[in-house]
């Protein structure tokens, strides 16, 4: 991927276990220079600049979220690394390190997050 004009914009929540997953891709995929990345502090300006950016942009703005040509946005850490691999022939599944967050330490914490879900439920 060398065509700068076209690169994907990735636009990350410092802190998400979603966005590291979508980071330790583009890690070792050696794909760092390949997209421009826009990173922010939950609470900050920038956060607030870049969920305006997104809000007309995508039904439902979460993180991470990318625009992947221009005009064209998602916000799926899968769908996104989905993309990626394709347009640069990796492929996820081979590759150690993101499989090892993602079975890992990325499990437990879905686990955690869809249990306070389904207590805030119950609780409401």
């Amino acid at each position: 991927m060398s065509d700068t004009t076209s690169r994907p914009i990735v636009y990350f929540k410092n802190n998400c276990p979603f966005c590291l997953k979508v980071k330790l891709f583009l890690l070792e995929a050696g794909m760092m220079d390949d997209v421009e990345i826009r990173e922010f502090e939950p609470g900050s300006k920038q956060e607030k600049e870049i969920r305006a950016e997104l809000d007309t942009r995508l039904e439902k703005v979460s993180f991470p979220s990318a625009q992947l040509e221009p005009g064209r946005y998602i916000a799926e850490s899968d769908d996104i690394i989905a993309f990626l691999a394709a347009r640069s022939g990796r492929e996820p599944a081979s590759m150690p390190v993101l499989n090892n967050y993602v079975e890992g330490a990325l499990k437990p914490m879905l686990k955690l997050w869809k249990e306070n879900l389904e207590l805030k439920a119950a609780a409401a």
